[in-house]
């Protein structure tokens, strides 16, 4: 099975035959954006999801959009899990590795790095796109978004300071960190960890901020 994710370019066709599924979905939070391959036990649960999807649709149960949805989250976990279980090429993993080792570190060059590697600079940064689902600096920077994610909503039980947090992010410049931030999340690190603060003192129980600083 290929997952194709939406206005990604391809053709209609295959020498071995294929049946395609199209499923319309509001908001799914899929990281990748290019189409990748899964197998064996994992096409059977995918099949398995969209067939109940399919089912609740075309059925006349009251409620059914409870369902739908909760067929959509699990359908998007699915998809979001078996992408991330691809086998990567050599160099690509060994680039993934490498970042994900290194980015919290404000002097790691990636693109010294790159070029480090006995491989074509263009072809590598291209390659490492078509099976990643985005550029080597994206994904830096998507791990330490998510890094930063994690220390601001935890503000509350350390001293941290947003110099501090942007400099175990891998940012040496807190303002350049809180740009990067707050064109990722839509909201300024400050106002992030703020509306946190705040829901949790509402709510102990409740410890998540969504990516627009909102609470859930």
């Amino acid at each position: 099975m290929v997952i194709i994710p939406p206005r990604e370019v391809h053709a209609n066709s295959s020498a071995e035959g294929f049946t395609n599924i199209h499923m319309t979905m509001a908001e799914p939070s899929f990281t990748g954006k290019s189409a990748f391959r899964i197998s064996g036990d994992d096409v059977q649960s995918l099949k398995a999801a969209f067939a109940q999807a399919k089912f609740y649709y075309m059925s006349d149960i009251k409620m059914r959009e409870l369902v739908l949805s909760a067929l959509g989250d699990l359908i998007t976990s699915y998809i979001v899990v078996f992408q991330n279980n691809v086998e990567y090429s050599e160099p690509v993993e060994r680039l993934r590795t490498s970042i994900a080792r290194n980015f919290s570190h404000h002097d790691y060059a990636l693109d010294e790095v790159i070029r480090s590697m006995p491989f074509n600079y263009d072809y590598l940064r291209k390659l490492f796109k078509k099976e990643v689902g985005m550029s080597p600096l994206e994904y830096m920077t998507n791990l330490r978004m998510k890094s930063a994610e994690r220390l601001l909503t935890a503000m509350w039980t350390n001293d941290y300071t947003i110099t501090e947090i942007s400099q175990m992010c891998g940012y040496e410049d807190a303002l350049y960190f809180s740009r990067v931030f707050k064109k990722y999340y839509g909201c300024s690190p400050t106002n992030f960890a703020k509306k946190h603060d705040e829901a949790h003192a509402t709510d102990p129980g409740r410890t998540e901020v969504d990516s627009r600083g909102q609470e859930l």
